[in-house]
């Protein structure tokens, strides 16, 4: 089955990260597998020499100019079954099928993420054998096109983080006095990140080796800078922004914080359980699947941060409790979120798509 992923976003994303462990474990697997990115994107750089052929392709905006560029692509590798996730790049690919007279289209949905019936997504159905990708069974449920719907669950590599507290620490410079919180964000995480700094006001007083590492692609930086100087928490808070070693950043907390919702949001509670760190996060149906209340980590209501700052004082406090639920974490990865899961997902959805007599329906 000749495979390919189309990403426009050149940030390095949840999404991202999904796309290129499954890229990279197909092509292990000795699957041909296509990568097509624009230039610079973290995902292309993070693939180049792997075994996966990357292809830099320039996004202009006009879904004609993209699809024709595309559909060159599609001939030169003889693609079968292409996996994107936004409206645009379904739009694009689809086109590109059409003039390729080849190939079926899996459209992966974000992790929490519902679908949309909209005008471009009925369109591109129209021009192309499409199906719908899910992170869990829940989302697939949820979705009013369950009957096209596959499962490809978000796993992460456990055994990388078997080890990884002291290197990590190392590698951020914090010192083993220091009592780290590493919080998660997204583009949509201001309100739970001002959270996360009023509940550090709150306890910076009486915890002066405390410190919250704020990571993930933000737009709002100079925003949460403004916000934690008038908080007066400035010395206890470092962004450190996107990092392609994520997992490792975060195998470094004592507690994790999860601001960020979909994808980014998934991998972060996963990888913190990886790495035996326990986790709070604002409660959503979609944390709640991944991280179970009072074993693996604290699930808050939407809250006072008062309230906030008790739970993770508590946290700090007892180290006994903090080794409980990391250790259950741990048991719970290693368990339910394997890294050859997702693989197996993204495999079976590419043969349940490889049906040629439903693209010669198109």
């Amino acid at each position: 089955m000749r495979i390919l992923f189309y990403l426009t976003d050149t940030h390095w994303t949840g999404a991202a990260r999904a796309f290129q462990s499954a890229a990279q474990g197909l092509a292990d697997r000795g699957e041909p597998v296509t990568v097509v990115c624009q230039e610079g994107a973290a995902i292309g750089e993070l693939l180049r020499g792997t075994g996966v052929d990357v292809v830099t392709m320039p996004t202009v905006g006009s879904v004609a100019g993209d699809a024709w560029r595309m559909r060159a692509v599609l001939k030169a590798k003889f693609v079968e079954v292409a996996f994107l996730h936004t409206d645009h790049e379904h739009l694009v690919v689809s086109s590109a099928m059409r003039l390729a007279e080849r190939g079926a289209i899996i459209r992966r949905i974000p992790a929490g993420g519902v679908v949309s019936a909209n005008r471009s997504l009925k369109l591109a159905g129209r021009m192309s054998a499409s199906r719908l990708l899910f992170s869990t069974e829940s989302d697939r449920a949820r979705s009013a096109a369950s009957d096209h719907g596959l499962v490809a669950p978000l796993s992460v590599n456990v055994s990388a983080l078997q080890n990884a507290r002291e290197t990590s620490r190392a590698a951020l410079g914090v010192a083993d006095d220091v009592q780290l919180i590493v919080c998660v964000v997204d583009q949509l995480a201001r309100s739970r990140i001002n959270t996360a700094l009023r509940t550090l006001a709150l306890l910076a007083e009486r915890h002066r080796e405390l410190r919250l590492v704020l990571v993930g692609h933000c737009e709002n930086v100079d925003d949460t800078r403004m916000h934690a100087a008038a908080l007066g928490v400035t010395r206890f808070v470092e962004f450190i922004g996107e990092r392609v070693d994520m997992s490792a950043v975060l195998a470094a907390a004592d507690v994790g914080w999860v601001a960020a919702e979909g994808d980014d949001g998934a991998f972060a509670c996963l990888d913190f359980m990886a790495a035996r760190v326990p986790v709070i996060a604002e409660r959503s149906p979609l944390l709640s699947t991944f991280v179970p209340d009072g074993i693996a980590g604290v699930l808050l209501p939407r809250a006072d941060p008062s309230d906030t700052a008790s739970a993770v004082a508590q946290f700090l406090a007892d180290d006994g409790k903090r080794l409980a639920m990391g250790n259950a974490g741990r048991t719970r990865a290693l368990r339910d979120f394997s890294d050859r899961a997702m693989v197996d997902g993204f495999a079976a959805a590419a043969d349940a798509a490889g049906d040629r007599t439903q693209w010669a329906a198109r």
